[in-house]
Parts: C-alpha cells; sequence; structure tokens
C-alpha cells in the first residue's frame, strides 16, 4: 500500500512508520503543525506538537530513510479542537480534546488530504488493532490492556477504518516497542510520553480556561438548591472534584461533599455527597458507529466513560433520539460532554457524547 505515516515525534509513531517501512509499504511521513505558537521545546511529558518534536520525527524519518513533510494543520486545530474545548467549558460541559483530535483532525482532515494525494491509508502509533470480517473492518482492543487507546478511536467510522493503519495493536507492552526503537537506533526510543492536554503545556486548565471563558463569582448550592458557598468561575469545576471546593458550610452530617453538577447558565455549581454522583442511565443524541452498526435496537454491551476507565455492563437502545445506556452497576462521576464508548467482547461498537445522566440517588434521598 502506499501509506502516509502520522509522526508526532515520539516513539510509538516512529516505530508504526518503521514497521509499515519493513512490510513493503510505500511510505511517506508526515508531522502536523498544529500550533502557529508552539513552545521551543517540551517539558518532559507536558505538551507536544513543539519545534523538538517535529524534528525528533525529521530524524525518524532520515534514518528509516522516507519522505518527510511538515502539514500546517494549526488552523483547522484551533477550529475544531480548540474552540470547541472551550465552548463546551461554556456549556458546562466535560469534552475530551483527544477524540476531537481523532475525529477531527487526524482521521477526517489528514486522511482527507492523503486520500486526495493517492494514499492507500493513514498509519498512527495508536495501539488498537484492526479485524477483517466479511463485513468489513472492526475495530477492536490492543493486545497490552496498559496502552490500549480503542477508546479515543472509538469516533472513527466504517469509511474511516477502511483507511487506517495501525502497527502496533498487537504488540505485547510498551517496553518492547522502546526496546525495537532502539535496536532500529532510533533517538526517541526512550523520550517521555505525552500525556497533558496538548495546548495547554503547563497542565493549568483551570488557569488557561479562567482566561479564554473569564471569571464570575456565583453560588455553590447544595442539592436543595441552597447556597454553601460562592465560586470564582463555573468552569473551574469538574463533576466529581472534591479538593478547592471552600465552602462555607458544612454538610449536616459532616462528610466531605463533591461537585455533581455546572450550570453555566445560571453560573452555578452544584454539590452533595459522594454516594449522588452514582449515575443510573445516561443517554446521547451525538453518535456514531465504529464499523456496522448493531442490527437490533436494543442490545448487551460494555460501557466506558473514560481512556482508562473500566468497562461496565450494560444495556443499550437506540432510537431516533439518539442512544440511551442502562448500566448494571452505576457508573462514577459522569459529567455531560464526556464520550462513551460501548464495547462486545475487546471490539468497539462505536461512541456517543454524553448529554443526559440519570442519578442513581433521587434528591430527597
Amino acid at each position: 500500500m502506499r501509506i502516509l505515516a502520522a509522526m508526532s515525534g515520539g516513539v510509538d509513531s516512529a516505530v508504526a512508520a518503521a514497521r509499515a517501512v519493513e512490510a513493503g509499504h510505500d511510505v511517506v511521513g508526515v508531522h502536523l503543525a498544529l500550533s502557529r505558537a508552539g513552545g521551543t521545546l517540551r517539558t518532559g511529558s507536558r505538551g507536544c506538537c513543539t519545534i523538538e518534536d517535529a524534528l525528533d520525527a525529521r530524524r525518524a524519518a532520515d534514518m528509516l530513510g522516507i519522505p518527510f513533510y511538515v502539514w500546517d494543520f494549526s488552523e483547522r486545530f484551533r477550529d475544531d479542537v480548540i474552540e470547541d474545548f472551550i465552548s463546551e467549558y461554556r456549556a458546562g460541559r466535560t469534552p475530551n480534546p483527544c477524540m476531537r483530535c481523532n475525529e477531527k483532525i487526524k482521521f477526517a482532515a489528514l486522511l482527507e488530504r492523503a486520500i486526495e494525494l493517492g494514499f492507500d491509508a493513514v498509519c498512527t502509533g495508536h495501539y488498537a488493532t484492526l479485524v477483517p470480517t466479511p463485513a468489513g473492518l472492526e475495530l477492536h482492543r490492543a493486545s497490552d490492556a496498559a496502552k490500549d487507546q480503542s477508546y479515543v478511536l472509538g469516533v472513527l467510522t466504517a469509511e474511516q477504518l477502511a483507511h487506517t493503519y495501525f502497527p502496533l495493536g498487537s504488540t505485547p507492552s510498551k517496553a518492547l516497542v522502546r526496546a525495537e526503537a532502539a535496536e532500529r537506533g532510533l533517538s526517541v526510543a526512550q523520550k517521555p510520553d505525552s500525556h497533558d492536554i496538548c495546548f495547554i503545556p503547563d497542565g493549568d486548565t483551570r488557569g488557561w480556561l479562567a482566561e479564554k471563558v473569564g471569571a464570575e463569582t456565583g453560588a455553590i448550592l447544595d442539592r436543595a438548591g441552597d447556597v454553601v458557598g460562592t465560586h470564582e468561575g463555573a468552569h473551574a469545576f469538574t463533576v466529581g472534584q472534591r479538593r478547592g471546593l471552600k465552602l462555607g458550610v458544612p454538610a449536616a452530617d459532616g462528610k466531605p461533599r463533591f461537585v455533581l453538577e455546572v450550570r453555566p447558565v445560571s453560573n452555578t455549581v452544584v454539590v452533595g455527597p459522594k454516594e449522588a454522583l452514582a449515575i443510573a442511565e445516561i443517554a446521547g443524541e451525538r453518535f456514531s458507529w465504529a464499523g456496522a452498526a448493531p442490527e437490533a435496537p436494543e442490545f448487551d454491551c460494555e460501557v466506558q466513560i473514560r481512556a482508562h476507565a473500566d468497562p461496565v455492563p450494560a444495556l443499550a437502545i437506540v432510537s431516533d433520539a439518539g442512544v440511551r445506556v442502562v448500566p448494571q452497576v452505576a457508573l462514577d462521576g459522569v459529567a455531560p460532554g464526556q464520550t462513551a464508548v460501548l464495547y462486545v467482547g475487546t471490539r468497539v461498537l462505536g461512541q456517543f457524547t454524553i448529554d443526559r445522566t440519570v442519578s442513581a440517588v433521587p434528591v430527597d434521598a
């Protein structure tokens, strides 16, 4: 195949590109410049898409003997990922920018350009597996459960999967990938993984949002609607948060309280007992299927609501109104804006953005 290898400057994408070359494919490397004012250097594992990352990607491509280019996707990234992140927080939701980047940049904008240029597939260093079936490709979890990234790939459609290549999916561990990189003489063999939001390299999400969204004093309420404190900006709070509430009125039972809800329209935050974080049902209108859609409108599955959360057995109901999921065990700390990914065994069925939740604990309980 003619392969376009997305090279971030990290060890995973470098080894993925190397394996594509070794498999006999015609490979071209590309690094995506996602910021027009990117930092010069990374700080450990903070940030990505810096000048240093671009140079690391170029060195890896030179080592592999493949052509290499840098493509400016900064405007698309700003509009589809950064602005989306800000608008979601303004609406009181908790977005996942990595999901949006995969959906809008790596497997939409990049893949579209790759196909236009005659490439058969885009290769990335994601840890996930593609399984061919008579109905088309299926997306499955990676062999290494600790590195599995199928959750953040749940936004991919059947058409996108048909033009995707994941060489690392069957690798038993990340340690083996690093060892392979060292054997190949790749300078990124021991480079730290990036684990923070790439466009907030200092890790101060609250401060970054305060600058972008603005801070306005508001009330913190209990579940009965009584004021128990004040805040300096609802955007700074996320569902499940315990620290930093600075409540002026202690709970009657003396137990800690947690953020249960963020209401941006009224600029209020609702807090309550930990038990009230239990969610009995989630639903969303924006959904997609990773491959063939389920045949029945109701089906058993497992639902995962965070990249590293444990999957929970559930019943999914699909209708014109969207997807509704009832887990067998209550979910903990779910926030609107999060992505719910549905699995059957190791296979990714699809995903939806959580719009609505139903608490397992009534307000008067």
